[in-house]
């Protein structure tokens, strides 16, 4: 991509300033509440670095099952888990899919989980940091419940693994609408990855759902790799540079921008074929417009068998 992946113009959600690692949400047994770190002075250290991580523990068995119901995993395939905690998850995924890789990076939560998924021969748990381990070489899935000072790390790196083919995280709801347009306005993320990776809010979580319970409810985001881009993988470079220009804000407009790259008169008409208006500014553009566009500039689109279906001219266009 040309701007770092999770940091486009259009903001990204705080990142913390310790080394990134990643663990996720975890639950607190009610039995186990106000003991289970040995007194007062252990709970507090414990609530410390919840709060340094993002840690907000789903709350019942019940609200991983409504998050669950939003997965649909490969009945015979691979799922990565982002920081398993106590398993609230871990066995539930098991049960929906042929293998879990389960990451978690605290060591005690980690030694807990093994001791009870043990004898599960499908799931691994894996001590250590999700953001430093490296993707696996055949097709699979992430699921997770992403602490919220950590998202765009965790996006980053499932955009990066060539074979994801589906990551369902919990995510700050905000962080949800932004990247899937839910505000009327589109980031530069999503476009530049949208012939690639479909985005998706699939629903919300209340705050009261998590413990401690966070300021803000939670989104549920899906990512969805294309079995085949919208723009041919030759031109995915090309097209990012388009976006990159199109967002640099110079001139106020999509076209102004564009016209210092493109001749005047091929933006104009690339635009009218895409459906938007010559005074737009840049995040009212939608991806699909996004692609349109850049198949009406790419010269020789029509020629080259790269560019795909979804991307081409309409039939009777003369090609620009």
């Amino acid at each position: 991509m040309n701007s770092a992946p999770g940091q486009d113009r259009s903001g990204a959600t705080a990142r913390p300033s310790r080394r990134r690692t990643a663990t996720a949400a975890r639950p607190v047994p009610a039995s186990g509440r106000g003991q289970a770190h040995g007194g007062r002075g252990a709970r507090s250290g414990a609530d410390r670095r919840r709060r340094e991580l993002s840690q907000n523990y789903l709350r019942s068995p019940e609200a991983a099952r409504q998050f669950l119901k939003m997965v649909h995993l490969d009945p015979d395939g691979l799922c990565i888990e982002v920081g398993a905690g106590d398993g609230i998850l871990t066995t539930r995924l098991a049960a929906m899919t042929g293998e879990v890789i389960a990451y978690e990076i605290d060591p005690a939560l980690a030694g807990r989980l093994i001791a009870r998924v043990g004898d599960r021969r499908n799931i691994r748990v894996k001590a250590g940091d999700f953001l430093a381990a490296r993707p696996p070489g055949r097709p699979f899935q992430v699921v997770g419940n992403a602490p919220f000072s950590l998202t765009s790390p965790i996006i980053d790196w499932c955009l990066r693994a060539s074979r994801m083919t589906t990551a369902t995280l919990i995510t700050q709801l905000e962080y949800a609408r932004k990247r899937t347009g839910r505000y009327g306005r589109w980031s530069q993320l999503t476009v530049s990855t949208w012939p690639q990776v479909r985005w998706e809010l699939l629903g919300t979580i209340a705050r009261t759902e998590f413990r401690p319970v966070p300021r803000v409810d939670a989104g549920i985001l899906r990512l969805e790799r294309r079995p085949e881009p919208l723009v041919g993988r030759a031109r995915l470079a090309a097209y990012r540079r388009m976006v990159q220009t199109g967002f640099s804000g110079i001139g106020g407009s999509v076209q102004a921008s564009l016209r210092r790259v493109y001749p005047a008169e091929t933006v104009a008409a690339a635009c009218g074929a895409a459906g938007v208006d010559r005074r737009a500014v840049v995040g009212y553009v939608s991806p699909e417009q996004w692609v349109r566009i850049f198949a009406e500039l790419d010269t020789g689109s029509r020629a080259r068998p790269d560019i795909s279906d979804a991307a081409r001219p309409s039939a009777g266009r003369k090609p620009r």
